[in-house]
């Protein structure tokens, strides 16, 4: 039986389902933007980590390729060889940016020992590993939830909250841990943000639209990102990419073992 006191509950506010609507955007967009930063991290790990990998084993076939074609121009004295073996020592003199690429690889001299031994399967301290780990991922997305700048309504506050993603954004690339729980407690400790006040319509229909704008803009990121060569590298082999860049070196190595077996013949013949 229907109590007088619940026939006279007040009417819903006419707010009411616009504020719905735009907390419901506001916990989307976040979780999409922390979805979009574990991803980019996770690409940029696995780039730094093939580059190092993998960086002087293309160099040293690109060489190879060069040495061959001039060699090969040499020994016949044709204008095609000739232009061919121009063009492959061509792609291999530095140009703009390289040397900063092959830092910590190779010098005016050729490779450092340890990108050498990496060719010829001698011990090599193995490449920095920078991937958070699962604890790591987890703070970061509790802190990411807690004090995203996108929650803040107030400008002042807006500042204070961007100043802290950026250094938990920093730590987490790191996967910095011990860093992580420190700035959780930081975030704990500060300035609780004052109870959300119930917005005018005409604002809250403004801040449905910048959500909107603003989901629109990190999916063009996505998609930027989910189309590099490294995004695609990740897609074959999610759970053991490790093991897809031992896979990668294995070919490599044989293909510069039948370069220098290609160039030896070629420098025997008179």
């Amino acid at each position: 039986m229907t109590t007088p006191e619940a026939e006279q509950s007040p009417p819903p506010r006419p707010e009411e389902r616009l504020e719905q609507a735009v907390w419901a955007a506001e916990q989307a967009l976040i979780e999409y933007e922390i979805a979009l930063e574990t991803f980019r991290v996770e690409v940029e790990n696995f780039s730094r980590l093939h580059d190092q990998k993998l960086g002087p084993m293309y160099a040293r076939l690109e060489e190879l390729d060069a040495r061959i074609a001039e060699a090969r121009a040499a020994r016949t004295g044709d204008p095609e060889d000739i232009r061919i073996a121009e063009e492959a020592r061509a792609r291999v003199l530095p140009i703009p940016g390289v040397e900063e690429l092959m830092h910590g690889w190779m010098d005016g001299h050729g490779l450092y020992p340890e990108a050498a031994a990496m060719l010829t399967d001698q011990a090599v301290r193995p490449p920095q590993r920078v991937r958070p780990g699962e604890e790591a991922r987890k703070l970061y997305r509790d802190l990411a939830r807690k004090a995203h700048p996108d929650l803040a309504q107030e400008e002042a506050e807006r500042e204070r909250r961007e100043e802290f993603i950026t250094r938990v954004n920093a730590a987490y690339a790191r996967g910095d841990e011990a860093l992580l729980r420190e700035l959780a407690e930081e975030w704990a400790a500060g300035p609780v943000p004052a109870e959300r006040q119930p917005s005018r319509a005409e604002e809250l229909y403004a801040r449905l639209e910048w959500l909107s704008q603003r989901k629109e803009l990190l999916t063009l990121v996505a998609r930027e990102l989910e189309d590099t060569a490294i995004a695609a590298m990740l897609r074959l082999a999610p759970e053991d990419p490790d093991g897809l860049l031992d896979e990668i070196a294995e070919k490599l190595r044989s293909d510069v073992a039948e370069r220098e077996a290609e160039l030896a013949g070629l420098l025997g013949q008179g």
